[in-house]
């Protein structure tokens, strides 16, 4: 509980800056050209991703030395000290181009925390697990995830429906950080007696005794690393799509009614989470392969066809967000078991840390620059076969996975 905990508000702090952009990025960046301001804002939100394969793989490194629960203890502390500084940025109007310079050092902060958090989180459930029920200690990392999206949203329907656009930008938006950076305390608080596991103590002489860690990945667990890769690409390209490209992409480019969007967000997101745990139960019953497959195959052929219905009216926004998440939690669920799975414990943190953030950067990162340059340039539906695309590949590398429900870690 306390990891998963502590993970909910890591996310909350990341999820925010992409659900408020579309308030805040004429108050950082110039405001003359607001589609330019917003762009801006996005690509400095992108650019941070660029530092969690940094943070990834520097503190998964640090949790294979020093152990999961310390490293831990880090990320959070930098994430909530970023959320905090972006709740109290001067605008362009007081201070000029130092706003967008603060503004991107706070997210290097956040990108470098994220990167090591989701390794370290992801190794401490999947090692203090007994074997044939880590498919179930999977599951609370995105049950605290998806806790953390919700409370995300649920905010922003609160403050679209009592602020107006003006006050939205004029301080409204600076909110949710302000409460990210509190929260972040009490993640501190929860997580200070955590234990250490049991692997990390039985193997930390072996992860000591690693000269070349990052390489000996690739030398010798190549196709690990491939297979992390392979399937993190639609991974992170389904997060990033439903909980934070398509709110500003409904909004400007569909005509849809932001609380609108924010209200079938938080109604998608509450079953995405009561979804977690009998999914994490289903694949230490049939395998994760399985769970996998269909995840990935549906995603595929469905993803176009539910593009189509993004728009104006909160049904449609109902189904698209609800199909979409829904299927999601059939690769979530199971996530840090996964990814644990692949790499033995001495590189467990590194492993996890360096290469699934890298293809995060590159696919995650982007996916809202990416969706917000295609609408203005009139092709905005080139992004969801873009992602069909991806779902596809991750199909074919889920097939080379070999079914690891119910043994014992390496």
């Amino acid at each position: 509980m306390a990891a998963s905990i502590g993970n909910a508000i890591e996310w909350y702090d990341w999820t925010i800056y992409a659900t408020f952009s579309i308030f805040f990025a004429t108050q950082i960046f110039p405001a003359e050209n607001e589609a330019l301001a917003l762009i801006s804002t996005l690509a400095t939100y992108a650019l941070a991703f660029f530092f969690r394969p940094l943070g990834g793989w520097l503190l998964g490194r640090f949790a294979d030395l020093r152990g999961r629960r310390t490293a831990m203890l880090l990320t959070i502390l930098l994430m909530a000290c970023g959320s905090l500084a972006i709740g109290l940025l001067p605008t362009f109007a007081m201070v000029g181009w130092l706003a967008p310079i603060l503004l991107l050092l706070a997210r290097i902060a956040q990108g470098m925390s994220l990167g090591g958090e989701v390794s370290n989180a992801s190794a401490y459930l999947a090692e203090i697990a007994p074997p044939e029920r880590r498919g179930r200690y999977s599951s609370f990392f995105y049950i605290s995830t998806g806790s953390a999206v919700l409370i995300a949203s649920l905010l922003g329907a609160l403050l679209t429906a009592t602020l107006d656009k003006q006050q939205l930008a004029a301080y409204g938006w600076r909110i949710p950080f302000i409460v990210g950076g509190v929260l972040g305390i009490v993640g501190l608080w929860l997580r200070r007696a955590m234990p250490e596991t049991d692997q990390f103590e039985e193997n930390k002489t072996k992860a000591e005794a690693l000269r070349h860690p990052l390489m000996t990945t690739l030398r010798e667990h190549p196709k690990a690393v491939g297979q992390l890769i392979g399937f993190t690409l639609l991974s992170t390209l389904c997060y990033y799509t439903f909980f934070s490209a398509l709110t500003p992409f409904a909004v400007r480019s569909r005509g849809a009614d932001p609380n609108e969007v924010f209200v079938a967000l938080a109604i998608a997101t509450a079953l995405f989470v009561l979804l977690q745990y009998p999914m994490g139960v289903l694949s230490d019953r049939v395998g994760r392969k399985p769970q996998l497959l269909v995840w990935s195959a549906a995603t595929a052929v469905l993803i176009v066809p539910l593009s189509t219905l993004i728009g104006p009216g909160l049904g449609n926004l109902l189904v698209v967000f609800c199909v979409g998440l829904g299927l999601y939690t059939m690769m979530t669920s199971i996530a840090p078991a996964v990814m644990s799975e692949l790499f033995p414990t001495e590189l467990r943190g590194l492993g996890i840390g360096a290469w699934y953030n890298l293809t995060v950067a590159v696919f995650g990162g982007t996916a809202p620059l990416v969706i917000q340059s295609l609408s203005s340039a009139g092709l905005a539906g080139a992004f969801f076969w873009y992602v069909a695309a991806g779902a596809a590949i991750a199909f074919l590398v889920i097939l080379s996975l070999r079914e690891t429900k119910g043994e014992v870690l390496r």
